[in-house]
């Protein structure tokens, strides 16, 4: 499973993808607005697992200082129901995002563009050991992300590695998404979109791997767009008892 999970890393790496108009859902996006510009959003996840029931609710605020870098933070509520276990609410980790684009490529009507990817994780949560969203502990992620966007189709590719020092939950992930507009190019702007995502992730210490697909829609008018998509897992090769059933994605963005 490792030695396949690398190869189809690789290769994904290497291919030259596309995004879509609007933004994806559960993956990122290497291209940016214009500098200067603030994006507030959410991207509330319903998980469900057999270990319990998770509700993350994060305020989200993007500030792009120039053209080709985005600072962030990211304040979550998350609400919580372990099986023989605690329940409650409160605030989860703090997340901090750093992103840069260092290479760019343009054509009529497409782009191509690749952009390094930092995401710190402070331990401001409960320890839960939920990966992504509440686990109490510090970690860094670090990444590359590369997109190609054009007026009919577009692929996001994701590949990082997310490092939990005072922890197991050190985790190599890759995520590729296509978007599939379905309304033709207007102004103002208004968007109909399709996503189809996929996640990896190789929890290297625990030695758990899970792949994950995500079915979304999205519409987009002017500058406010709202996101809803579904989540479940293809390959769930983690713990018994700790395996995710579905997750459902609620979300919306206004740029400023």
């Amino acid at each position: 499973m490792k030695n396949i999970f690398w190869l189809l890393a690789i290769i994904l790496l290497g291919i030259h993808t596309i995004e879509a108009q609007g933004p994806p859902i559960t993956a990122d996006k290497p291209i940016m607005l214009g500098g200067g510009s603030f994006t507030v959003k959410t991207l509330t996840e319903i998980r469900h697992t057999e270990r319990g029931d998770f509700t993350y609710i994060p305020f989200m605020l993007h500030y792009l200082p120039t053209s080709n870098s985005l600072v962030a933070v990211h304040v979550p509520y998350l609400n919580y129901d372990i099986d023989n276990g605690p329940r409650g609410s409160g605030l989860a980790d703090v997340k901090i995002m750093g992103k840069y684009q260092f290479y760019r490529k343009d054509g009529t009507g497409k782009t191509f563009r690749m952009v390094a990817k930092t995401l710190q994780t402070l331990p401001t949560g409960k320890e839960l050991d939920l990966m992504d969203l509440s686990t109490g502990k510090y970690a860094g992620y670090y990444g590359i992300v590369a997109g190609y966007e054009s007026l009919k189709y577009g692929i996001s590719n994701e590949l990082g590695y997310n490092w939990v020092p005072d922890g197991s939950l050190d985790a190599l992930t890759h995520k590729i998404g296509f978007g599939l507009p379905l309304l033709k190019p207007q102004y103002p702007n208004k968007q109909v979109n399709l996503y189809f995502e996929y996640t990896n992730s190789w929890l290297v210490e625990r030695d758990w791997y899970q792949l994950l697909y995500a079915q979304g829609v999205q519409y987009a008018r002017k500058n406010v767009t709202f996101d809803l998509a579904v989540q479940v897992p293809l390959v769930n090769d983690i713990e018994e008892g700790r395996k995710l059933k579905y997750s459902l994605f609620l979300g919306s963005r206004y740029s400023f």
